[in-house]
């Protein structure tokens, strides 16, 4: 059972986020904190106890923005510790994410949080933890669509709707007609994972797709392609095999 502290300088959202983690039977004991002060000094507390001791804590449930020390720098203060707690962010602001996972987050939990998605994080909490109860049937991803999250909200992105991946540390920024979202899956991962459904590595930094590629551009030694509006550059190592590519399919 996990041992949790809950961290929120706005009392509703504290007792809400309290309730839902009471609620989860992963959830041994949780603990609420209104700044990252007072956090501190409970987390302080708990590595003094060590991880089997009465004190300890397994996993920190943290808001981002808080008056004086804010999420990330409490986060930032535990990286220096050799057994810290787990940290999960619980945040109204989609913006850090990525300065989150450079952190080494378990996950980012957006605001309002809906009682599934924290579910979600619990468990990842869990599996980290080597917890039994964090062995859950896992379904196995739509291979056609991406769920993504924003504002609480889960969407799912068609694949076939991505013209381009944008690198963005762990994270990755797909990108369509209509926008873009954020998910925590690297670059790598989904060039492996689509390579067969026509992605292509242009760049250290970007994945495109082919079907989405209008003009493949070379100007003074550079090379670049067009993908929709946006004109993206491509580096001389995966030149050649794109310009294959692209003449192939034609």
């Amino acid at each position: 059972m996990l041992r949790a502290l809950a961290v929120d300088d706005e009392r509703p959202s504290l007792e809400e986020l309290l309730y839902l983690l009471t609620a989860d039977p992963r959830i041994g004991a949780v603990e609420g904190a209104g700044d990252a002060t007072e956090a501190l000094r409970r987390i302080n507390r708990a590595l003094e106890s060590g991880p089997d001791g009465p004190d300890a804590l397994d996993v920190v449930f943290l808001d981002v923005q808080m008056p004086g020390l804010d999420g990330l720098d409490l986060a930032r203060l535990l990286t220096g510790f050799a057994h810290p707690p787990l940290v999960v962010f619980v945040t109204a602001h989609e913006d850090f994410a990525v300065q989150a996972f450079d952190l080494k987050a378990v996950d980012y939990v957006l605001k309002p949080v809906r009682k599934e998605r924290l579910a979600e994080a619990v468990r990842r909490a869990a599996a980290l933890r080597g917890t039994p109860a964090a062995r859950i049937p896992v379904h196995e991803p739509d291979p056609d669509q991406l769920p993504v999250e924003l504002g609480g909200v889960t969407r799912f992105v068609a694949v076939d709707d991505i013209t381009h991946v944008e690198a963005q540390g762990d994270y990755a920024r797909l990108h369509t007609g209509r926008g873009s979202h954020l998910v925590r899956i690297p670059l790598s991962t989904l060039e492996e994972r689509w390579r067969a459904r026509g992605f292509v590595r242009i760049h250290r930094r970007h994945l495109v797709a082919l079907r989405h590629v209008g003009e493949l551009r070379l100007d003074a030694g550079t090379v670049s392609v067009l993908v929709g509006a946006e004109e993206l550059q491509v580096s001389r190592r995966h030149a050649r095999e794109l310009r294959d590519l692209l003449m192939r399919r034609t």
